[in-house]
């Protein structure tokens, strides 16, 4: 490494946050990336720790070492190269990411790891600004046409993949515009779509369709307004097809009251603000303005629900967990290099929100149809002896209530919306997935390959974009016989 003891010389920097308070003013993002000097500091923290963990705590394989190093040594060209070479969309997951390849960072048993994702965020960024992401069109084509049905992480990098090497690609998507979830799903303040935008054009100068506003299936479940394109339809005009949409079903809260108005499913909430961001109108939008919201699960999209919640104005934010509460500071003897389970703190939940843990929801009562308060109870977790599992009981008399005009249910998907697949004649897993290995990503009909949540479940950005390139080499391979992209 350029700094062998940098990890002793140096202590973590953070990038800078522009206050809550400002903030909360704006759908913008608030996050700044590191100056140079700040990168090539934090750049010289990464140890020559012999076996790079932080490498295989990376769902794309980023060769993190390499471009820290190469950060040091201020040759920012050819660390965007290195970061190109694992990762078709870093300026995604230097946002959203949760950075599971700190975690294993060998830094991390004693110190703060190394800052990885603020260093590739700024990578990124020095790219764009100095113009050198650019489009990478083939030098020739194959003749053969791939249609990829979703436009999220999965089914852009699988696209942007094929292209290169040389197939005709046209993606498919229901919504009005491209991006799939990270365009309706992941809030402004977090990702600005400026940032979709720009890839997409990239996109296109490399030769990729795309063609928004269709719905892939069957015309009954398609919504009114949207072009249908049947299976049969995609098949007999493509060579391939890769099903590469979201797991959709949202996981629901059968619940006494759960009919009532003012309890939604928060992506329903999410995808509403952001097309409202993009200038769409909204017959009835979900508004937290002046109201007392309470948003049931702890993950990521809970958080991103509190963050939309205080931006519209909300009276106050409560967010129940049905887990315990995890610990401050994980016991890294025992979890690294793997995710620890320890309490984290989202920028949204420092812009003002209550939170509990080990919450039960009872039931939804309102009048007139309309939510007013949430009845909950404590829970404990034990372990059982038998099994070793924790399970949960409910704490005797712990029954309480809260105002709640508006309910958000944020407790994941469960699966993708199961008349895609029937409408292929797909095999499903036990999980409502399709049914396909990370070997060939084949599905169980014909020329039909799947990826990201379709075939996984619901995951993070990375996941997806590491399946949509894997997907995108099993492809090619069954198209050419042989390919030379990356897995």
């Amino acid at each position: 490494m350029g700094k062998i003891t940098g990890f002793m010389e140096f202590a973590r920097v953070k990038p800078a946050y522009e206050a809550p308070e400002s903030r909360l003013r704006h759908w913008k993002e608030f996050v700044a990336p590191l100056t140079d000097e700040q990168a090539r500091v934090q750049g010289a923290r990464c140890m020559d720790c012999g076996v790079p963990f932080c490498t295989h705590g990376c769902p794309v394989n980023n060769i993190i070492p390499d471009w820290n190093d190469l950060v040091y040594r201020q040759d920012w060209k050819h660390a965007l190269d290195v970061l190109l070479s694992t990762n078709n969309f870093p300026e995604f997951t230097g946002r959203i990411c949760p950075a599971p390849c700190e975690a294993a960072c060998t830094l991390n048993l004693n110190d703060d790891a190394v800052g990885i994702k603020s260093i590739e965020h700024t990578i990124i960024e020095r790219g764009w600004k100095e113009g050198w992401v650019v489009p990478q069109p083939p030098a020739r084509k194959t003749g053969k046409r791939v249609a990829v049905v979703g436009s999220g992480p999965a089914g852009l990098a699988c696209a942007q993949q094929l292209a290169r090497a040389g197939h005709s690609v046209s993606v498919y998507e229901k919504s009005n515009r491209i991006g799939g979830l990270l365009r309706y799903g992941i809030p402004d303040f977090k990702l600005e779509k400026l940032h979709i935008d720009r890839r997409l054009a990239q996109m296109e100068a490399e030769g990729v369709e795309f063609f928004p506003s269709t719905y892939v299936g069957e015309a009954v479940h398609a919504e009114d307004g949207l072009t249908v394109v049947t299976p049969d339809e995609l098949l007999t005009q493509h060579d391939a097809v890769v099903l590469a949409g979201g797991s959709e079903q949202p996981r629901d809260l059968p619940v006494p009251g759960r009919e009532l108005r003012g309890v939604h499913f928060a992506m329903d909430f999410l995808r509403q603000q952001n097309k409202v961001n993009h200038g769409d109108r909204i017959a009835k939008p979900i508004s937290a303005k002046g109201k007392h919201v309470v948003v049931i699960g702890g993950g990521d999209t809970g958080s991103d629900c509190v963050g939309t919640s205080n931006r519209q104005g909300a009276a106050s934010v409560t967010q129940f967990e049905l887990m315990f509460r995890p610990p401050e500071e994980e016991d890294k003897l025992q979890t690294w290099p793997y995710w620890p389970i320890r309490l984290r703190t989202s920028s949204s939940h420092e812009e003002g929100c209550q939170r509990d843990w080990a919450v039960g929801t009872q039931a939804f009562e309102g009048k007139g149809g309309k939510v007013e308060k949430l009845v909950a109870t404590r829970l404990e977790w034990l372990k059982d002896k038998a099994t070793g599992q924790m399970k949960m009981r409910e704490v005797k008399d712990s029954q309480f209530e809260v105002q709640a005009d508006l309910v958000l249910l944020a407790m994941g998907f469960v699966s993708p919306v199961r008349s895609v697949l029937e409408a292929f004649g797909v095999e499903a897993d036990g999980r409502g997935n399709a049914r396909a290995n990370t070997d060939d990503y084949c599905s169980s009909r014909a020329k039909v390959f799947a990826a990201g949540d379709m075939r996984r479940g619901q995951s993070l950005v990375v996941w997806a974009i590491r399946e949509g390139r894997q997907c995108a080499r099993s492809v090619d391979e069954y198209l050419m016989g042989a390919s030379v992209l990356p897995r």
